[in-house]
Formats: structure tokens, C-alpha cells, sequence
């Protein structure tokens, strides 16, 4: 057996104890007919590729380089179970499953459509509950802070906001523990714990092997919240916020996280503004850095709801590294249509460029942003358009969206455009418009 295949023995144990862990809480649970359920989802996802940003010039330069934007079908059953084993004097035990089944299938024009299935175990873990303490192991979501647009201290799950569509989020393998009080709580949390010791690059983000902890106070009509964490490429870093409920309509929240490490896309400066034959953008840790959030929530008697936030996040590139970004994709460009050139040099121009897009696959773009969302909610209808703007480069991104929940069906519909000046990272993206049509039945 070769070291690969043993460095993944520990992964697929983990994974194979979760599932089994899955499948005897939905039969258990199932069976007491109470705690088992779920839901069916049929949606449709329309995507509009956008003509400009470097994944459209290296397309020009040579067709085939970008990967194509694929609008696509979806059907999904989320199941959910927990089963309770009968209390004891000292504890209570119950284990909690949560898988997604989904069969997507993508449009890709005179070529047919592919077709794709996926088994996800979102959540499958043990829980114990002490009195006052309470202990969890397995797959679980545990999301942390006060943000809607941006949450500096969601340390553990590390989730990424505003979707389209909200559904269960892919928890990540973790022990913890907590402690309740009347008015308080202290959460410790040991996240990854497989990928303890793991250098492999792949093992950053939300994958890297962390201890996390959150102490929660609530003084009056005010949340306080503590955080630290001690992760194994990050090292330290430690965090605070506040939910402050001011009148019956009124709302404000900050936070705030300063951190000795990041893990960050960064480009090899050694590369230049030549086409080079790897990708120059690599994930690597980088030094200290600080984010922090402030926002406000208003709603009236007409049920209207309004949410304004903005945010730092020191560990998106600097204004500065966008300029030179923005200078390669000129400099490849010119180089690409340079005429006379060999058609190797030009595929390799084209090459280039589509790597240029890859530092967007980031939380934030840029670092200063401003967020609005404007809601009305009627009954059975919620009727929302929110803005996300970066002022830096005046980008934009509107998204409009309606919410319809009957007796028992829920029909969402959303559509979100991308734009600013030529310029503006956000008018860059691969997609320029996205669209949503999602149909949910609970059972």
C-alpha cells in the first residue's frame, strides 16, 4: 500500500462511521415516526456568461481554455433523523443524521446535456447532554456571530453567505463541547480533528484542523459574544460581537476578528506579465490581518424590514494587488493579439488569462463593502431586493427575490445581476446574471 493510500484510511473511516451513523438515526427515528423527515427540492438554475473579464478574453484567444457556463436542472432529497436513546439518570444520548441526495443535469448545448449524481452526508454525529453540559462528535454545522452579509467569526463552519437558496449547509467533522448557564454559555470546539498535523494545501480554509471557542453572555437586551480559535496554518486569532436589540424596531450588531495568519490566494510576482506554463496563483498562508462589521436592522408595523451593513476584510487583496491583476490581464491580452504570433503563443496568452480568474474564488473581492436589503413580507408572500456594492471600485451586485410558502409547498424565485465599470471586479466575473426557480415539499 503506498502513503497516499494510508494518509486516506483515517478520512474514509471518519466518513463510513458518519454514514452508518446516518442511516441508524433515520431508521430508528423513522420508526417512532416523530423525528424523521425531510424534504424535496426541484430547482432551476439559469446562468448567463459574461461577455467581458479574463475568462472571456482567454476564451477569444483560445476557445475551449474556460470552462463553459452551464445552466442546470436539479432534484435533491434532504433526510433528516434523530434518534433518542431512553434518558438515564446522568445523560441523555441521541444521534442526528442529515443526507442529501441530488441528481443535477446540465445544459451544454449541441453537445447533450450531462448528467451527474451526488450522496452527501450534511450532518451525522452523537450528541450527549450532561445537565448543564452537553457534548457533541461527528459531522455538524456550527455556525457562529451576528453578520447576514459577512460574519467574521464564523470560525468553524465557515459558510459562505447570501446565497441564492437557502439549504443545509455541509457540516464539518468535529468534537465539542459546551457549558450552559442561565444567561450564559461557553462552547469549545475541535474542528477537523483528521487533518491534525496535515501540511497538504489542500487542508486550508474551512478544511484546516482548528480549535475554536465562543463564550455567549446576554446582558439585558444585548448578546455579547467572545471568540478565539488557534488554527493549524493560521495559528491565533480572537474576536468579538454584540446583538443589541434598541427599541421594538431597531436592531444594531458589529464584529470584529483580528487574526496572526490567513490563508489567501497570491500570485508569483516571478511570473511577470509574460504567459508563464503554470498557474501563478497559489493558496498559501499569509500574515496577520483584521475584519470587522457593522450593521443596523429596521422593521415596521407593515412587516418591512429593512438591513443595511459594511464590513473590512483585511484578507482580501489589497486595492493595490487588483491593480496589478488588472495590469496582467491588459499586458496578456495585448500579447495574445500581437499579429503574426504563433498560435502556441496565442493558446498560451488565452491559457494565462483564464488562470487570472482564479483569486475569485474568495469570500470577499474586495475589502471595504456596503450591503442593503429591503424586505416586505405579506402572509404567505416575502418580497426582497438587496444590493452588495464595493466602493473601491463602484462593482455592484442586485439581487431580487420573491418567497411564496404555502399550507406545505414553498416556491422561491430570485434573480441576480452582476456589474459596475469596466473596471469593477464584480463586471468581471464568469457569470454576469443568475437566475433561481426552486420548488420545496417537506414531508
Amino acid at each position: 500500500m503506498t502513503s497516499p493510500e494510508r494518509a486516506q484510511l483515517p478520512r474514509l473511516a471518519w466518513h463510513a462511521l458518519l454514514a452508518a451513523l446516518t442511516v441508524i438515526a433515520a431508521g430508528a427515528a423513522g420508526a417512532g415516526n416523530d423525528d424523521f423527515g425531510g424534504e424535496l427540492r426541484l430547482r432551476r438554475e439559469q446562468l448567463r456568461g459574461n461577455a467581458q473579464g479574463p475568462l472571456a478574453a482567454g476564451e477569444s484567444l483560445s476557445p475551449g481554455v474556460a470552462p463553459p457556463t452551464l445552466s442546470a436542472s436539479l432534484a435533491e432529497a434532504e433526510l433528516r433523523g434523530v434518534w433518542r436513546a431512553p434518558a438515564l439518570d446522568l445523560v441523555r444520548a441521541s444521534i442526528f443524521g442529515n443526507a442529501l441526495l441530488a441528481a443535477e443535469r446540465s445544459d451544454s448545448g449541441a453537445a447533450g446535456s450531462q448528467r451527474t449524481t451526488q450522496a452527501r452526508l450534511n450532518e451525522g454525529f452523537v450528541a450527549g447532554d450532561f445537565g448543564a453540559w452537553q457534548a457533541s462528535v461527528g459531522k455538524k454545522v456550527v455556525a457562529w456571530d451576528v453578520g447576514y452579509g459577512f460574519r467574521p467569526n464564523d470560525v468553524v463552519q465557515q459558510e459562505r453567505r447570501r446565497r441564492l437558496l437557502t439549504t443545509t449547509q455541509e457540516g464539518r467533522p468535529l468534537v465539542e463541547v459546551e457549558r450552559f448557564h442561565a444567561d450564559a454559555s461557553a462552547t469549545l470546539v475541535w474542528v477537523n480533528p483528521q487533518n491534525a498535523n496535515d501540511t497538504d494545501d489542500a487542508s486550508r480554509q474551512g478544511l484546516e484542523s482548528a480549535l475554536a471557542t465562543r463564550t455567549y453572555v446576554r446582558a439585558g437586551s444585548a448578546d455579547w459574544h467572545a471568540f478565539a480559535r488557534w488554527g493549524e496554518h493560521t495559528r491565533a486569532s480572537l474576536g468579538a460581537a454584540v446583538a443589541w436589540v434598541a427599541t421594538d424596531e431597531l436592531e444594531w450588531h458589529a464584529s470584529a476578528r483580528i487574526m496572526q495568519r490567513h490563508d489567501a490566494w497570491q500570485f508569483d510576482s516571478s511570473a511577470g506579465n509574460a504567459p508563464v506554463a503554470a498557474n501563478p496563483w497559489l493558496q498559501t498562508t499569509l500574515g496577520g490581518a483584521a475584519q470587522a462589521l457593522l450593521g443596523a436592522s429596521w422593521t415596521g408595523q407593515q412587516q418591512i424590514s429593512l438591513l443595511v451593513e459594511c464590513w473590512y476584510d483585511g484578507t482580501a487583496p489589497a486595492d493595490s494587488d487588483w491593480e496589478a491583476w488588472l495590469s496582467r490581464n491588459r499586458a496578456l491580452a495585448a500579447f495574445g493579439t500581437q499579429p503574426g504570433l504563433p498560435s502556441a503563443l496565442v493558446s498560451a496568452a488565452g491559457g494565462n488569462l483564464a488562470w487570472q480568474a482564479t483569486p475569485f474564488a474568495t469570500n470577499n473581492l474586495r475589502r471595504n463593502n456596503v450591503f442593503a436589503r429591503l424586505a416586505w413580507q405579506e402572509q404567505r408572500w416575502v418580497l426582497s431586493l438587496d444590493a452588495l456594492v464595493t466602493p473601491s471600485d463602484r462593482g455592484r451586485v442586485v439581487t431580487a427575490a420573491v418567497q411564496w410558502q404555502g399550507e406545505r409547498l414553498r416556491v422561491n424565485a430570485a434573480w441576480r445581476t452582476y456589474g459596475g465599470p469596466a473596471d469593477a471586479l464584480f463586471s468581471q466575473l464568469p457569470q454576469s446574471q443568475v437566475g433561481l426557480l426552486a420548488v420545496t415539499l417537506p414531508f
